[in-house]
């Protein structure tokens, strides 16, 4: 096998993915959020609020004026997925590459990997009117499967992928009120995208005549047969209430509401679509000694139930993917509760500490600045599948990022 086949999955270039059912696909999994359960409706703060609740940009600390993202890369991946990555190259180097490959695939047989690589760029500012965002994202999303081999089929390696990119950008504007503060938001994004889902069979996955000329044409034809290019544009709203209640004052309640995803980024329901969503969320900030800040919130996403269920069938003979979406009321994959304590923030370093509960797991996240270098550090679980057969998938982020 060549590895250029291998480095073609993985970039996204050829086929796509999953075994039985597709994960929740989002747009861009900021580790700062998701350390803390993935809490952000009634939070904010940060230029990604863009992508949970526009209304969040107006919680952009204003003393500290234009805030630049230059660089922020990010990775996330499942703990396995670099050894099957490695055992799978190692086979088709092999002297018998068809029965070492497929002894890895059914090694491997129904686990589940997933890659992420991501790069935001943003430039933000809390104005005294308004506050506004504007960023740029690329990634590529990476979901593999493997099945051994049945009476009926083959060994399989099954994917649902994506490599995508756009532009966000949103404002946010508060208002006084005599009974609290209303921060109105609104968002625009605009995202292009390459999405993948199917399969390659064993016979695909090896070139045991190491012909180079056919090994390109096995690529055209797994992008001919799997490719689907799409573009859409969605509208985020959102609001943030900040009650004025003196019994609650130090601890600073604020209730959130968001519809994202208003408009043509469904992607014409291939793989990383985005439905619209309305999610509801509550948060707290008490004033607690020796700590600089400390947030408690909960959110509950997806309020109406428009996220589907993508059950693939790939047993056709001639190869053909087919799929089923199934409506699912799940409290536990979209309740979301976290904490986040910003233990020291100064101007040459910070440090922040969370926790939370996601999908019914536990995630935990630590955040480091430094001067110029922000280090951050998150585990999640994402559960893939339904409650009758569910994969659940650890996975952890590492985010480095150059901004001021």
């Amino acid at each position: 096998m060549k590895r250029k086949a291998i480095l073609l999955i993985l970039s996204g270039a050829t086929t796509s993915l999953m075994a039985m059912y597709a994960e929740q696909a989002t747009l861009y999994e900021d580790p700062s959020i998701l350390g803390m359960g993935g809490v952000d409706i009634a939070v904010g703060g940060h230029s990604t609020s863009l992508f949970t609740n526009p209304a969040g940009l107006a919680n952009i600390k204003k003393e500290d004026g234009f805030i630049v993202d230059m660089l922020s890369v990010g990775y996330s991946g499942t703990s396995k997925t670099n050894d099957f990555l490695n055992d799978l190259n190692d086979a088709g180097d092999a002297d018998d590459s068809l029965s070492a490959t497929s002894a890895v695939l059914e090694q491997y047989s129904g686990e589940h990997f997933h890659t992420e690589v991501n790069a935001y760029m943003s430039l933000s500012k809390n104005s005294e009117q308004f506050a506004w965002s504007i960023g740029l994202l690329t990634a590529a999303d990476i979901n593999l499967m493997t099945h051994k081999k049945t009476n009926e089929h083959a060994e399989l390696l099954e994917t649902t992928s994506r490599v995508y990119g756009g532009v966000v950008l949103g404002g946010a504007k508060p208002y006084q009120t005599p009974y609290g503060e209303v921060d109105l938001g609104v968002g625009l994004k605009y995202i292009s995208q390459k999405s993948y889902e199917g399969t390659l069979g064993l016979s695909e996955l090896v070139d045991e005549d190491d012909n180079e000329e056919e090994e390109n044409d096995i690529v055209d034809t797994l992008q001919e047969k799997y490719e689907r290019q799409n573009n859409g544009i969605g509208i985020d709203l959102g609001l943030i209430y900040k009650p004025t209640i003196p019994q609650l004052s130090l601890w600073h309640p604020a209730v959130g509401l968001s519809i994202m995803n208003i408009g043509s980024i469904n992607m014409d329901d291939n793989y990383g679509g985005q439905p619209t969503t309305v999610n509801i969320g509550v948060s707290v900030s008490p004033e607690v000694k020796y700590i600089d800040s400390l947030v408690i919130g909960m959110d509950y996403v997806d309020l109406f139930n428009a996220t589907k269920l993508r059950e693939y069938d790939f047993s056709d003979p001639d190869g053909t993917t087919s799929y089923k979406d199934h409506t699912v009321v799940s409290f536990k994959q979209n309740f979301r509760l976290g904490v986040k304590a910003a233990l020291v923030n100064s101007k040459y370093f910070s440090s922040a500490l969370s926790l939370g509960l996601y999908q019914g797991a536990y995630t935990a996240g630590l955040n480091l600045d430094i001067t110029i270098l922000k280090i951050n550090f998150a585990t999640y679980q994402e559960e893939v599948g339904s409650s009758s057969l569910s994969i659940q998938d650890r996975r952890y982020i590492t985010q480095i990022a150059i901004g001021w």
